[in-house]
């Protein structure tokens, strides 16, 4: 038997100021996007935008459906559209901010478990890391310099 050790290292800015200038534009379109999120049910938006090696910038929020597994995550609404419209570019970074409309949300919000599968899809397919930046609606603000500091012990077409 052998026990090991998984570290993640992670970038944690104490607010939005302390990002440099054009992330700092890339987090204000998530913003943007998180406001148009269809979100009845859980009263809980989130905004994603995604830089893409052209420059474009590509949005989603998250759509929620009566039949919760029908809905999207805002991170899988941008990336698949930047997956179907651009196939093959390289995506940079991606900006997500997350809130809720029942109390304010200051804790930096990862994406969930079936995003980061998504994420570490095009990673794997661009054979480049993505830099993900995340925050609540304020406060803090995280940054993963790969989706592989969220999701380790990564499930890819290597494995099939």
């Amino acid at each position: 038997m052998k026990e090991v050790t998984i570290e993640s290292k992670l970038i944690v800015y104490d607010n939005l100021d302390e990002l440099p200038q054009d992330i700092i534009g890339l987090m204000q379109k998530a913003m943007e996007a998180r406001q148009n999120a269809y979100a009845p049910y859980s009263k809980f938006s989130v905004g994603a935008a995604i830089l893409l090696e052209n420059d474009e910038v590509v949005i989603g929020s998250n759509q929620e459906n009566a039949s919760y597994p029908s809905g999207l995550c805002a991170e899988r609404t941008a990336i698949y559209y930047a997956g179907a419209k651009y196939p093959d570019l390289k995506i940079v970074r991606m900006a997500l901010t997350a809130g809720s409309r029942i109390h304010q949300t200051v804790t930096p919000i990862p994406p969930c478990g079936a995003c980061r599968q998504a994420i570490a899809e095009y990673e794997v397919k661009q054979e480049a890391p993505i830099e993900i930046y995340f925050m609540g609606e304020t406060g803090k603000v995280v940054k993963s310099s790969s989706l592989s500091n969220l999701l380790p012990l990564l499930f890819d077409k290597s494995v099939l």
